[in-house]
């Protein structure tokens, strides 16, 4: 957060010298010329930093650094030249807003330099209410005025740009120090212009002592600014830190109210307001996402890794019985298997699914399920039950096809075939707890959402045969929204993934990319534990996305298209970008995918990841 707060001082600063600059060009101390010229030579006061260090640069970083430096100048220039021309708070906010993104522009070409998804909508708000002061402004745009704040918003984007290249090539003192240099040698360079070189020494000379007082004090004042503008973009983006400059306009409209009697009334004012609040929000998100990834990591942590397993839908993906001469049956029991003995997982997350248990209405059917649990009890594997209407696997919902006949009891049948469940397994070595539905309160697959007073029933029902394994309810990680999940349960658990083929718009997007980076999973978790006051109750990530997600289900996409999907490479970052959400408990989805590809395609290259990470 330090960057954040360094660089909303240093707008405070400028802003309020903007408005004293305002103030003694209308008194007509000098013109923007010669106004420049003194603001570029008062860089050499940077010459008293060299002691402490400010000369150790590279020699290649130094032009980059002088160019910087005279491109900051000229952006001066043309703001000085606008402000003129205009009205102060109407040319900054139409530089502070094309600025930054000249900023984010040019170090997205040069260097490659791109925010996050949370940056880019904080930095969009942050703009748009610099638009939104530019519009409120009364006064018509002339294009002479336009072309200088456009020109000196290029300027400041350059200039931003190769500040930063000039620091990742030098410590802060020498990145502040030389594009100084580079201001003072532009400054000087005005002076082999005749025409600037005589107002220069004529305007200077005719100052009266009290504006040349002023015009120095304030120098000083906005160079305190500058500086801390500077550390600011040594700490972060460029992009955001320039985004911040909006905080200016605020200051600018308050103190050009003030200072410079300039008046807003109806509409505009409502205008101003309005800029004012959503500058006001941008900077909050902005702080809530520089909150967000300053949030620590503990990269030494023990962290559980654990698997999900469907047998329904490793049957899916299972041999073909006659080309292979063996059942469906024996291959998820072998994919299983595999599981256990060669990847050996310290937990794993097994479903009870309903319409398997309960083919016939009262006709309970135990025997996959058995054969899992005491496999896992076998080998000492924690077990979490799925039970409930909406378990995991597509289509979500596993009603029996004979509840179609009685959906005014399907709420009484549901709980019967808990109550069967839970009995059969809760005194289970292997079980460690109970997940009551999947997902209840999210709509999704081919299920309503779960009442929540269904839900409560049922999490009643499991707690009133067994008390003592915890209940979990789980929610989406991404747009889930967590709270009722994490009441409701002892433990809540999250979905994770990454790149999906949303069902309700995929036709028109394709796969897609949740621009979600790992801190927003740890600021959801903090946020949420504040907001519902579980501070303690255990958060685990039940479902992270292992397999990919097409357009069709797995077993009708081509293979090609698969692995170009969910590539080995992209396992492996998906993994890591897992670890640094901080969280100490994963169950991996897909490993029936991993053992098909290794089985069924050849590619042993998942399955070999799998077994590095447990």
């Amino acid at each position: 957060m330090t960057w954040l707060l360094i660089a909303l001082i240093a707008q405070i600063i400028l802003g309020t010298s903007v408005v004293f600059d305002k103030l003694l060009l209308k008194r007509g101390f000098v013109d923007p010329w010669v106004y420049t010229f003194w603001f570029g030579l008062l860089g050499m006061f940077s010459f008293l930093l060299l002691p402490f260090g400010a000369a150790h640069i590279s020699l290649a970083a130094i032009p980059v650094a002088l160019v910087a430096g005279a491109f900051f100048i000229a952006a001066m220039l043309c703001v000085f030249l606008a402000i003129r021309k205009a009205d102060v708070a109407g040319m900054l906010a139409l530089v502070g807003a094309l600025s930054p993104i000249a900023t984010l522009t040019i170090g997205s070409v040069l260097e490659q330099q791109f925010l996050g998804f949370g940056d880019l909508v904080a930095f969009g708000i942050l703009i748009f209410g610099g638009f939104l002061f530019f519009i409120t402004e009364k006064k018509e745009l002339r294009v002479t005025v336009f072309l200088l704040a456009l020109g000196g918003a290029l300027c400041f984007g350059i200039s931003n740009v190769l500040t930063k290249v000039t620091f990742e090539e030098s410590n802060f003192l020498a990145g502040f120090f030389w594009p100084r240099m580079g201001g003072v040698i532009f400054a000087l360079a005005l002076l082999l212009i005749p025409r600037i070189r005589r107002r220069i020494f004529a305007l200077s000379e005719t100052a009266s002592m009290a504006n040349r007082g002023w015009y120095f004090a304030n120098r000083v004042y906005g160079s305190l600014g500058s500086f801390m503008v500077s550390g600011a973009i040594f700490l972060a983006h460029p992009a955001l830190v320039d985004a911040t400059q909006s905080m200016r306009h605020a200051v600018i409209f308050l103190a050009g109210w003030f200072l410079l009697k300039e008046r807003a009334a109806g509409l505009r004012l409502i205008g101003k307001m309005s800029a004012t609040a959503c500058i006001a929000v941008g900077l909050i998100a902005l702080g809530l996402v520089t909150y967000a990834a300053a949030l620590p990591v503990d990269p030494h942590r023990n962290i559980t890794w654990g698997v999900t397993f469907s047998d329904q839908y490793s049957r899916k993906l299972g041999l073909d019985p006659v080309r292979d001469g063996i059942s469906n049956e024996a291959y998820w029991q072998a994919n299983f298997n595999a599981i256990t003995d060669e990847l050996h997982p310290k937990k794993m997350r097994v479903i009870a699914y309903w319409d398997d248990i309960e083919k016939d209405r009262g006709m309970f059917d135990f025997s996959n399920l058995d054969w899992q649990m005491n496999r896992l009890a076998e080998k000492n594997i924690g077990a979490i039950i799925v039970v409930g209407m909406k378990e995991p696997r597509w289509p979500e919902c596993h009603m029996p096809a004979w509840t179609r006949e009685f959906p005014n009891e399907l709420e009484t049948y549901v709980l019967d075939y808990m109550e069967e469940t839970v009995r059969r397994y809760k005194d289970n070595p292997a079980l460690m707890a109970w997940q009551v539905e999947n997902e209840p309160f999210l709509k999704f697959g081919l299920c309503a959402i779960r009442p929540q007073q269904a839900v409560e029933r049922e999490i009643s029902l499991v707690k009133s045969l067994d008390a003592m394994h915890p209940v979990m309810v789980t929610d989406g990680g991404e747009f889930g929204l967590w709270r009722r999940a994490i009441k409701a349960g002892d433990i809540f658990g999250m979905t994770m993934y990454r790149r999906v083929y949303p069902p309700s718009v995929g036709k028109y997007t394709g796969i897609i990319d949740y621009p979600f980076s790992p801190s927003f999973f740890r600021f959801r978790e903090k946020l949420s534990r504040w907001l519902t006051g579980e501070y303690e109750k255990p958060f685990i990530v039940i479902e992270l996305q292992a397999e990919p997600w097409g357009e069709v289900e797995i077993p009708l996409l081509s293979y090609e298209k698969q692995i170009k999907i969910f590539s080995p490479d992209y396992f492996r970052e998906t993994i890591q970008y897992a670890k640094d959400t901080d969280f100490d408990e994963y169950y991996l989805w897909g490993a029936e995918w991993w053992y098909y590809a290794k089985e069924k395609q050849g590619d042993s290259r998942y399955w070999d990841i799998a077994k590095s990470i447990f």
